[in-house]
């Protein structure tokens, strides 16, 4: 078990695709989405892994994390048990000085939203922040994943 630290933005441009130097495609649902932990079932390219989260803390940038692969079939066969919408997205791997973003370019019923995450070693730490990167919305809930499969962006007044 870790702790997860993390922030996440919202992306102004498509210029993170040029500067990307990997990309996964994801598929991840979720047995348990409990405002205290989540328990989440991720297939990434080839791979399967179950997730377990704690509560986030009160900044919503770090929460105990639990991360096991398991194989593909059982990955594929527990996405069959989880809770409404399972998501689809594909992830961008972008190096930003020390630290590499994660973009996140969702399909399906969350289609038009892209997000960028970074885990840092510590809350307050520095990195540097690309030119695409936009509003910080780090511990707003409707961005998390877990809500994201059950209020998907496609539903949300604009």
């Amino acid at each position: 078990m870790n702790l997860e630290i993390e922030r996440k933005f919202l992306v102004n441009n498509t210029s993170f695709i040029t500067e990307s130097f990997d990309q996964k495609i994801i598929k991840q649902g979720f047995l348990n989405s409990h405002k205290n932990r989540v328990v989440r079932v991720r297939v990434s390219n080839e791979q399967g892994f179950l997730t377990i989260k704690g509560r986030s803390n009160e900044s919503g940038t770090s929460r105990l994390e639990f991360e096991k692969e398991i194989s593909l079939e059982d990955a594929n066969l527990l996405l069959k048990l989880c809770e409404k919408e399972v998501l689809e997205k594909i992830r961008y791997l972008v190096k930003s000085g020390k630290h590499t973003f994660e973009v996140d370019v969702f399909s399906g019923e969350n289609e038009g939203l892209v997000v960028a995450e970074i885990e840092l070693t510590e809350e307050d730490e520095n990195f540097t922040k690309p030119s695409w990167l936009g509003k910080e919305v780090t511990g707003n809930v409707l961005y998390y994943n877990s809500e994201l499969s059950k209020n998907p962006y496609k539903n949300w007044k604009t």
